[in-house]
């Protein structure tokens, strides 16, 4: 298969032990992917396809430049480019100006920074110097971009060995109109999702909006990018979306407020992340990004049990040690601190959903509508001040 352009040999398959795996093109014609350095696994691919969709889609919609970070083909953040804050900042050692391209990965790598260990980076737009050199400085398995500029792919094969797997993706192709998949000998077809979400799907959608006040500009592009993310999101999905960035995903849950309840747990982590205390901690200059990010959450989550070698090097630094934070402290800062919007794949069935959002933080809820209690829902949002909008769809992913 050297040369020919229709199919791919990967690693493996699922597992290692699926040692012959491979990749083809549905139509007959070239794949959309070309393989620059590395060697792709199943799940890579699948990482690498699913997050392209994601970032392709999210950056025509809101028209800047969008990244995601891909775990068991499903994201673990999502942000288009924009201010990166303080913490993120120096959670990520970026200097003081960053690319477009750059501020985006930072910002959707920092919606769950311990989920992001290893995963699959989706990039809308060529690989700049910039996030060349924040890939390099974290653990990361690999990047789907349309292009690469000049310098960036000497700085990548450097990374992982030369295993760091970077893919080059046709940004103007395609999908075929039909789908195809095969589970347990059994082929199902069916059409190629053809919907497009942008702003305009609110505003035109056969959907409502009721509780609170109607939704302002930004809660519409949040609502948009949450959309998208759920959108190619193991379902049940939801996101908590801030200022163009995810803050908390919940993916694959068999009961939609159980995954309301995950995300939101997510969301508080990136909010007392931002909390003085953690924020603050001092860490030495030797230690990885990933210990400062475990350490940081240790401090957040106050769990028992033994500290990592990355943690006690805490203990190393002159001056008062990082020291965790309490429940009153967690509830001071949480009660003041960034509202959000939740968006679902599909409706809410129940009130519980939406007590459970407003404990976290959510002024505005985006869903699908339809619930037989959906009247419930609706009253429970009018109660917390929240501005509902249904938009009259469902996104599974599965």
């Amino acid at each position: 298969m050297v040369g020919d352009p229709t199919r791919l040999r990967l690693k493996y398959g699922l597992n290692p032990q699926q040692r012959d795996a491979v990749a083809q093109s549905s139509d007959g014609g070239p794949l959309p992917v070309s393989v620059l350095y590395g060697t792709p696994s199943v799940v890579n691919l699948l990482d690498a396809l699913q997050g392209w969709q994601l970032v392709r889609e999210a950056s025509r919609a809101l028209g800047l430049p969008a990244a995601a970070s891909m775990k068991h083909v499903s994201p673990a953040g999502v942000a288009v480019a924009g201010e990166v804050d303080p913490v993120a900042r120096a959670t990520f050692r970026l200097g003081a100006e960053v690319s477009g391209p750059a501020s985006a990965y930072a910002r959707a790598r920092d919606c769950d920074p311990r989920s992001s260990y290893g995963d699959l980076v989706a990039l809308s737009h060529p690989v700049d110097r910039d996030t060349a050199s924040l890939l390099a400085r974290v653990v990361s398995d690999g990047v789907i971009a349309p292009d690469f500029e000049p310098g960036v792919l000497e700085v990548l094969s450097q990374k992982k060995r030369g295993a760091f797997l970077v893919l080059r993706v046709d940004p103007a192709y395609e999908p075929p109109a039909r789908q195809v998949r095969d589970v347990f000998g059994v082929r199902i077809t069916q059409d190629a999702d053809p919907l497009v979400l942008d702003p305009a799907t609110l505003a035109g959608s056969a959907g409502s909006t009721a509780g609170g006040t109607p939704p302002t500009r930004q809660q519409v592009r949040d609502a948009v990018l949450g959309l998208i993310t759920v959108r190619y999101t193991q379902s049940n999905s939801v996101a908590y979306v801030h200022e163009g960035r995810t803050i908390g995903i919940g993916a694959g849950q068999q009961s939609r407020v159980d995954c309301v309840r995950l995300a939101g747990e997510k969301a508080d982590r990136w909010r007392l992340r931002r909390h003085p205390l953690p924020a603050g901690a001092r860490f030495p200059g030797p230690m990885s990004i990933q210990d400062r990010v475990n350490s940081v959450l240790r401090l957040i989550e106050a769990e028992p049990g033994a500290w990592s070698a990355g943690d006690r090097a805490d203990s190393q630094v002159p001056g008062p040690p990082g020291t965790p934070l309490d429940t009153a402290e967690k509830s001071a800062w949480l009660a003041g601190h960034t509202p959000c919007t939740l968006v679902s794949d599909a409706y809410l069935p129940f009130r519980d959903n939406v007590d459970v959002a407003a404990g976290h933080g959510v002024r505005c809820i985006v869903e699908g509508g339809g619930s037989a209690r959906g009247e419930e829902v609706a009253a429970a949002c009018e109660e917390h001040s929240i501005t509902l909008v249904r938009t009259g769809l469902r996104l599974f992913c599965h």
